[in-house]
């Protein structure tokens, strides 16, 4: 584990009323994304958790996934995978559809990029109702891999997404109840 001084990381998330709509209290992550020592203890606080896990690949999340995932496998000396919204991604790809409050959405991935029997890390920025991640996971599973843990910088408790994720583990720096 490296020395790093202690940084309550939640003193960086900046609250947004009303954000995108009203009656939301958005979670802005920029501050924290804009303090080197606190972007860099967070990726330290996501490594040192699964340091010493068999874990193959991380998988992200379009976009913010991006900004967690691409350092902690920097610092865990393995690759990034991205999943996209569709038409974003140039080569053979493969689909996952999925249900939202109002409606449908789609997310895509290389095919070449996840093997079987990987050991699959996801990561996003936030944990709301889960199921980006969840769709993130099903796809993953369709590759024949294995769902290490999903790991995030915060979590929106009082919204329940864990729940829709009780197959697979959960890790979180941040939570709101």
């Amino acid at each position: 584990m490296n020395e790093m001084t202690e940084i309550n990381l939640a003193d960086y998330i900046r609250d947004i009323p009303d954000f995108p709509k009203p009656g939301i209290v958005f979670k802005d992550i920029t501050p924290l994304l804009a303090d080197g020592p606190a972007l860099r203890y967070s990726v330290q606080q996501m490594a040192d958790h699964f340091r010493g896990q068999k874990i193959d690949v991380i998988a992200a999340a379009e976009a913010r996934g991006f900004l967690f995932a691409t350092p902690l496998a920097i610092e865990l000396g393995i690759g990034v995978i991205p999943i996209r919204k569709p038409g974003k991604l140039p080569y053979q790809k493969r689909s996952y559809s999925y249900d939202l409050e109002y409606g449908t959405d789609t997310l895509e991935m290389h095919d070449d990029g996840i093997e079987p029997g990987q050991n699959v890390l996801v990561v996003d920025d936030l944990l709301a109702t889960g199921g980006t991640v969840e769709a993130c996971c099903k796809m993953i599973e369709q590759c024949e891999a294995n769902i290490v843990s999903c790991a995030f910088l915060i979590e929106l408790g009082f919204l329940n997404g864990a729940e829709k994720l009780s197959s697979y583990p959960i890790f979180s720096l941040i939570r709101y109840d």
